[in-house]
């Protein structure tokens, strides 16, 4: 007989009185990290509630191991389910070791004694946070980043299967962020944990989560791996933001350029000109670029910001063929060159790539054009150093205020 689902949401929805997300349907086992995403208002919130029995689904049911969640006494359910929400309560004059003691309460008898398990189980909730250190602390007295690895510790105390977490890197600085994170993924492997945690970190929930959980308008708006489900175009209308290019290969979210400083064009390739994009779009420049391949990092990069780029395929043995090939991305380049305003050059392209001697030949003769046009030509320093860009941007900058002043 196949064992049910560790969590199932069938036809469930959740909200106060109206509904605010409807008619959820989907499922998944142990050792998962499932991130459930979407923007504030979207009901994530809601969502765990309902799980977490706070608040009573207005139609539909979320079982666990098969049974309705509202049908499981509360002290089994504190077996099996452990929740971590926003609430930051006051914990006056307890130590941390006796606030993650509190996680034992559905293991401890009538009168709340621990045993030698229990005792066990804390130490080895606070190890698993890597906390140890912050034993015998005042929760008071801790940071952000330390207090949620107490209140992590107390949930994993709890010894549960499922742990349902709201925003838990909210407020937190990248270094507790990073390892919270960390901590959790590991959890799910080391424990078989399941973690559903509602984060607004799409870069860090791509690469940790095993599956992706996307809430839009009331809706169920994508459940998958996130591979298949963190697509460029459904990150942007999850969030309403057109300027938002998410590049599911690397993992990075990339805010495209309105282009109002005018256009740059960039000759980089084999991984010299990401740097170099950033800083033009940041500054409201435009991009055109090339060549480079279209596995280059480079093009991931420049497309992700909104760039037109000019990819070199790998040429064949038919040198006419590849002539006209050749002519005909150096005449696209031309056609890009006379809508830009200036030309910057990545410094040390490898020559270890296959069609470097092309690319470096494509490139010399668009610097050569863009001397022809009296376009400004920046070239970048040794291992790419930026600082002849950023040197003639902040000059530019202050010209301009100078005029307009």
């Amino acid at each position: 007989m196949t064992a049910p689902p560790l969590l199932e949401l069938r036809n469930l929805t959740v909200g106060y009185r109206a509904p605010v997300v409807a008619d959820l349907s989907l499922s998944f086992g142990r050792g998962q990290f499932v991130a459930l995403l979407g923007a504030n208002g979207s009901g994530k919130t809601t969502l765990l509630r309902t799980i977490s029995r706070h608040i009573k689904p207005l139609s539909g049911e979320a079982l666990i191991n098969g049974q309705n969640v509202n049908d499981i006494k509360p002290s089994a359910l504190a077996k099996i389910l452990s929740v971590v929400l926003t609430d930051r309560s006051s914990v006056p004059m307890l130590r941390a070791l006796e606030f993650v003691a509190l996680g034992r309460h559905p293991h401890s008898d009538f009168l709340g004694r621990l045993k030698d398990r229990d005792l066990h189980m804390v130490e080895s909730a606070l190890e698993a946070v890597r906390a140890t250190d912050l034993a015998d602390r005042f929760v008071d007295e801790l940071s952000d980043g330390e207090r949620q690895k107490i209140v992590l510790a107390r949930a994993l105390a709890q010894e549960p299967t499922l742990m349902l977490l709201d925003e838990p890197t909210a407020h937190l600085d990248l270094k507790h962020r990073l390892e919270i994170l960390a901590i959790l993924r590991g959890l799910c492997h080391s424990r078989e944990l399941s973690v559903l945690a509602a984060v607004h970190d799409v870069e860090s929930a791509s690469k940790i989560a095993d599956l992706a959980l996307t809430i839009k308008k009331g809706k169920l708006a994508g459940f998958g791996q996130p591979e298949a489900i963190l697509t460029p175009s459904a990150v942007r209308e999850l969030y309403d933001c057109p300027q938002a290019n998410f590049d599911s290969a690397l993992g990075g979210l990339e805010i495209a350029t309105d282009g109002q400083a005018g256009r740059a064009f960039v000759l980089a390739g084999t991984d010299k000109g990401a740097l170099i994009f950033r800083l033009l779009a940041k500054h409201g420049y435009a991009l055109s670029a090339g060549f480079f391949r279209p596995s280059d990092l480079d093009a991931h990069v420049a497309l992700a910001l909104g760039a037109k780029i000019l990819t070199l395929e790998s040429l064949n043995n038919e040198t006419s063929a590849n002539s006209d090939r050749l002519k005909q991305l150096f005449d696209e380049a031309l056609l890009e060159l006379d809508r830009c305003d200036l030309l910057a050059v990545a410094k040390g392209i490898s020559s270890g790539e296959p069609n470097f001697p092309v690319a470096a030949d494509l490139s010399e003769r668009l610097v050569l054009e863009a001397q022809k046009r009296n376009l400004p030509i920046i070239k970048l320093g040794e291992a790419n150093d930026l600082s002849p860009l950023i040197e003639f941007l902040g000059r530019l900058k202050a010209e301009r205020s100078s005029q307009a002043a």
